[in-house]
């Protein structure tokens, strides 16, 4: 056995499976903030203590007046539309490239998402694209802090203020990411943050609504609690000892759901939360560290974080340029062959997304009343063509990501990464016998 040759062309594998660290990593804080919780009795509630605790901290490390623990990211950004005035009959412009939560979210809310191609290397939105999308219908744009990485929201704020629409941060993957020293996600009129178990800040399940207005973050509040006639100072006079009871009776005023978070749920990220700053700065350097490595080798582009924007990594996505790398080969093919030859070494590597969101069935079969068509508005039947993004396509065609969402860089240490780099390496090196093997195969 050749042991300079990668795994995929009969070499030996660099890692086992045993080498990667699973996510979340739960410790000793995590099990006593959930004892603490049952020990008090008390699972739930509008103004449950564990809830009220994590909110206040969690507005803190984003820089937000106010926070709202939600049962999930998806709640979380209806909150936000929501509390933006997004209505029925809305347009809300939306990246081509995000996960699938981004224009449901919208759906959800009654509005239609309207998508926008986005900047091939960076995955963000096409301000171009945006002001281009802009009708009378148009309500919101939603810009997606991908991957972690804060988006241009100095422009976008710019743009948007000029074209009179709102600001909704989807920052369900960017938690401490931010803009000119700035946090994101309460930036623009409200955001939305995602606490499911492969996030960087994990609770398992739940979201968090954040925003600086007062009326917006009421407007929620009423929205999580099926719309009743609640108050955020109604919490000074909760009764710990009757958790469950009210004060009055309520009125449900406007369209709302059960979209509140649990004690358990707050208890366990509160506890996420005291370790994250340690951990990104963990992951940040990490990334760095494979970065400087990967960006020597010809055709592959490592991400980049524009200045005065940082990144939290909680996905690392790599593009690779045959042209730049000598191959006669499309990017796809030399997508699938890494993809192959790099999960033979032992790799955590993934695609995560294939395709544009438009490509997805219940855009394609427009079945719902929020996607058809409306005068003065999109039309929808050429929006939703996945051909229209060609930016988003070639993005997903040609890059991929490495680490998981079950093993992702944020729980890695320094030696693994340093790990990654050398097989990486090692299949580059050999990439023009790697995409032969694989066409054969």
């Amino acid at each position: 056995m050749n042991a300079d040759l990668p795994a995929a062309l009969g070499g030996r594998p660099a890692l086992g499976r045993d080498s990667h660290r699973l996510w979340p990593i739960l410790g000793d804080e995590d099990r006593r903030g959930v004892l603490a919780v049952l020990e008090r009795g008390i699972l739930s509630g509008s103004y449950a203590p564990a809830a009220r605790a994590f909110e206040a901290r969690f507005a803190e490390f984003v820089g937000a007046r106010f926070a709202l623990l939600t049962h999930c990211g998806t709640s979380a950004l209806e909150l936000a539309l929501a509390a933006a005035g997004v209505r029925e009959g809305d347009e809300v412009i939306v990246p081509a490239y995000s996960f699938v939560a981004t224009p449901l979210s919208v759906v959800l809310q009654g509005a239609t998402p309207v998508f926008v191609d986005v900047d091939e290397a960076s995955g963000h939105l096409d301000l171009a694209a945006v002001e281009a999308a802009v009708t009378p219908r148009t309500r919101a744009v939603m810009p997606v802090h991908i991957h972690g990485a804060a988006a241009d929201m100095d422009a976008i704020l710019a743009l948007a203020g000029r074209l009179r629409i709102a600001v909704v941060e989807d920052a369900a993957q960017a938690h401490g990411a931010r803009v000119t020293g700035r946090p994101v996600g309460a930036l623009g009129a409200a955001g939305a943050f995602s606490l499911q178990s492969s996030k960087n800040l994990s609770a398992g399940e739940g979201g968090v609504f954040v925003t600086n207005d007062h009326e917006a973050a009421e407007r929620a509040n009423r929205v999580r609690n099926f719309g009743q006639d609640l108050r955020l100072d109604e919490a000074a006079g909760f009764d710990a000892s009757r958790p469950l009871d009210g004060n009055r009776s309520l009125d449900s005023g406007m369209l709302g759901s059960m979209f509140r978070g649990n004690e358990l749920m707050a208890a366990v990220a509160s506890a996420q939360l005291a370790r994250l700053p340690t951990l990104t700065e963990r992951a940040q350097a990490n990334a760095a560290r494979l970065t400087s490595r990967l960006r020597e080798l010809p055709g592959v582009e490592p991400p980049a974080a524009p200045a005065g924007r940082t990144s939290v990594h909680h996905k690392y996505r790599v593009h690779l340029h045959p042209e730049k790398a000598g191959l006669a080969c499309s990017p796809r093919q030399l997508r699938d062959a890494m993809l192959a030859a790099l999960r033979a070494e032992g790799l955590e590597a993934v695609l995560w997304q294939t395709e544009p969101l438009p490509a997805q069935a219940i855009f394609r079969e427009r079945t719902l009343r929020a996607l058809t068509s409306q005068p003065n508005g999109t039309n929808l039947a050429e929006n939703y063509q996945p051909e229209r993004y060609p930016r988003t396509t070639r993005l997903l065609d040609g890059s991929l990501l490495l680490f998981s969402q079950s093993c992702p860089l944020i729980a890695q240490d320094a030696a693994l990464v340093d790990r990654y780099a050398e097989a990486f390496a090692r299949v580059w090196h050999h990439r023009e016998a790697v995409v032969s093997a694989h066409r054969g195969s």
